[in-house]
């Protein structure tokens, strides 16, 4: 795999993984575990953002590369 791709499945594996614990935080009856699980869902959402930025600039620069 090469960089794009690594980034590339990382944005997908982490939107994947806040639409999960969403979810679960609604199929919870436990106050604790479903506050804990909006947290994590609010801060793997944090890192699938920084994860995107990265592809985006990557992106970015393999046009300019290439033109």
């Amino acid at each position: 795999m090469n960089t794009r791709d690594v980034l590339l499945k990382m944005v997908l594996d982490t939107q994947e993984r806040v639409r999960d614990l969403e979810t679960f935080s609604k199929q919870v009856d436990d106050n604790e575990v479903k506050e804990t699980f909006q947290e994590f869902a609010e801060q793997t959402g944090l890192q699938s953002q920084r994860l995107r930025q990265l592809l985006d600039k990557y992106e970015m620069n393999s046009k300019n590369t290439f033109h």
